[in-house]
């Protein structure tokens, strides 16, 4: 059992930016949010032994959590102003599609940066996290000091992990 639960740890751990951005991308607040993603987490629980395609799961997962939010968002509207929203969608199916797909197709490429950020070397990865991913963003000296590195190194070891996190953007069909 210890082995299942490693594993399904190590899945939520790789996914959990994935499904937590896109109720956030629908102007969902946090709380909502956080409640949308522990159901599409026990949706794919349930799901799992009937899943054939793990490189299936990163859309499945995108496609899952989009209905939850539009669940979600059914659910938690007083039934009166459910009748005039649900109207309005109604109205508004064909303006909303290009919309959703465009949405889908950022949360696709955000998943492929996460998953090429954490295919790189750690001193690499810890680099890139530390420049382009922290607000606010540290300075040079502070992650030379943070790594262990001279400050004047960082520039060189930089543009090499942003090779590096290049080619493996490209090996993954980013676009």
């Amino acid at each position: 059992m210890g082995g299942n639960e490693e594993a399904w740890a190590a899945l939520v751990d790789r996914y959990k930016n994935l499904v937590f951005s896109v109720p956030i991308k629908q102007g969902m607040p946090h709380q909502d949010a956080a409640d949308v993603f522990q159901r599409v987490w026990l949706l794919l629980m349930a799901e799992l032994p009937r899943l054939r395609e793990v490189q299936a799961l990163p859309m499945w997962l995108i496609r899952v959590t989009s209905r939850e939010c539009a669940r979600w968002r059914r659910q938690e509207q007083p039934y009166a102003a459910r009748e005039v929203a649900e109207t309005a969608e109604v109205e508004l199916v064909a303006d909303d599609q290009p919309l959703a797909e465009q949405m889908l197709a950022q949360v696709k490429e955000e998943q492929i940066l996460r998953e090429a950020v954490l295919a790189l070397p750690p001193r690499c990865r810890q680099l890139i996290d530390m420049l382009f991913f922290e607000t606010p963003a540290r300075p040079y000296q502070e992650v030379a000091h943070s790594l262990g590195l001279a400050a004047g190194s960082i520039g060189f070891i930089r543009g090499r992990c942003l090779t590096r996190l290049r080619r493996e953007l490209t090996k993954r069909g980013f676009r």
